[in-house]
């Protein structure tokens, strides 16, 4: 049954649906394909399963962010109102028909059962936890149903858990990108570090980017030490003892993977004792928090957005589309989980009208080893034997704008894929245990 909040808006768009379908009719005469998908865009319905944060910590600056882009992205895709070169309407002749569903539960893999059993839902494109997509992919693979990993970074995902992967892609970068991009980060801005120490959540996420980030300063900053590793729970939310122990080590560089709600508590309780006043503070995933904390978010903090996203992307008639389009609609700036979620869904209808087709079997042999473009710039499909994204990433310093109220980067530095991941066949810790052999950063 088709979404009929979703056909209003395409109902809404008849005229901009018109034209793409006179567009679809001329483009025919060089892609039949491209043409017979636009016909049938209106005649066939794609279930697409959405898993993400709709309530908790993270709901907030992840989950609902992740959500209107979402809901953002399909209705512009069914209407055929996204910019070249997706102007086409539908997904390999097909209009989306979304179920949303709460990240946040006990039950994940019962709710992915469901979905796929229950709902009949063709494909699945979801999940911001790491923890999340390790319990995931194996359910993927064992009920054979095509889902989209659009966020979560830890690298287990496809080095340790499904090695050979046939139904899971992940559409966004590694966490280990972040941790050496960050690394390369600070000796771009020539920063002298003799101590450093970590704060990241006790878990895949938090403990792969710590090692990640350690074993990259062991590289660039061999005479370097480690002053302080603390491992909290996720969303204990209250962070005295770490910040104690953060006082009296006095790093150079606080590394943290921190995000959502835990992020944000600890920035402002490590602020109100001072604490980034005396060491350089680097957030991974700070791009999230940069507008919502504001004024509170300390100058000097080096921000990254797991990616070239939010602030952080690039110019392109497909990111200025994007980010007016998600503002007019919900009166904030989109963060790079938004951008995540319209870099995935962008990628299956890539991989939908490279195939001409919505079907499974057609969908996975297009998205395999895919290149698109997103608002983000470009997404290669390069590791895990086709299924695992890679991207440039960019990193820049914080400083709150007081005159205007506003959140802005400075010092932003970009680097290139080819430099902040490893190469195909390679996994990532041994990569970078090996000095980053095979890195192109020119």
């Amino acid at each position: 049954m088709r979404n009929p909040r979703l056909l209003g808006a395409y109902h809404g768009y008849t005229l901009k649906n018109t034209t793409a379908l006179l567009a679809a009719a001329a483009i025919g005469c060089a892609s039949l394909v491209g043409s017979a998908n636009t016909a049938f865009a209106q005649e066939k319905t794609l279930k697409i399963g959405i898993v993400t944060f709709l309530s908790g910590g993270a709901a907030g600056p992840f989950g609902v962010p992740a959500r209107n882009a979402a809901e953002l992205v399909i209705e512009a895709i069914n209407s055929g109102s996204v910019p070249a070169p997706y102007q086409i309407a539908g997904i390999g002749g097909a209009t989306i028909d979304p179920i949303f569903v709460d990240e946040n539960s006990k039950q994940k893999n019962a709710d992915f059962q469901k979905l796929v059993e229950k709902n009949g839902v063709e494909m699945v494109v979801g999940y911001i936890s790491s923890a999340s997509c390790l319990a995931i992919a194996p359910e993927a693979e064992k009920l054979k149903k095509l889902t989209i990993l659009f966020d979560c970074g830890t690298p287990q995902v496809f080095e340790q858990t499904v090695t050979d992967p046939k139904y899971t892609f992940r559409t966004g970068g590694l966490a280990t990108m972040d941790s050496v991009g960050a690394v390369r980060y600070l000796q771009k801005m020539g920063m002298n570090v003799s101590s450093y120490a970590g704060m990241n959540q006790n878990y895949a996420w938090g403990q792969d980017s710590w090692r990640d980030f350690a074993g990259s300063m062991a590289q660039v900053y061999n005479s370097a030490r480690v002053v302080s590793e603390q491992f909290p729970k996720v969303a204990v939310g209250q962070y005295d003892s770490e910040v104690s122990a953060l006082l009296t080590g006095k790093p150079d560089v606080i590394h943290s993977s921190f995000w959502g709600g835990d992020m944000e508590a600890f920035v402002i309780q490590g602020s109100a004792r001072s604490v980034f006043q005396r060491s350089k503070m680097l957030l991974t995933a700070g791009e999230t928090a940069m507008h919502r904390l504001a004024a509170q978010m300390p100058d000097g903090t080096i921000i990254g957005a797991r990616g070239t996203h939010g602030e952080l992307a690039p110019q392109s008639a497909l990111n200025d589309w994007f980010r007016k389009a998600y503002f007019d609609r919900f009166g904030a700036l989109p963060t790079y989980p938004s951008y995540k979620m319209a870099q995935a869904l962008l990628g299956v209808k890539a991989a939908a009208d490279k195939a001409g087709s919505s079907d499974q079997d057609e969908l996975i042999g297009a998205m395999k080893g895919l290149e698109w473009e997103g608002p983000s710039g470009k997404i290669s499909m390069a590791l895990a034997n086709g299924h695992q994204a890679v991207q440039d990433i960019a990193y820049g310093t914080y400083k709150y704008d007081k005159e205007n109220g506003k959140a802005t980067l400075v010092d932003v530095v970009r680097f290139k894929a080819s430099c902040v991941n490893p190469p195909a066949g390679v996994k990532s810790g041994d990569w970078i245990a090996g000095g980053f052999k095979g890195a192109d950063c020119n």
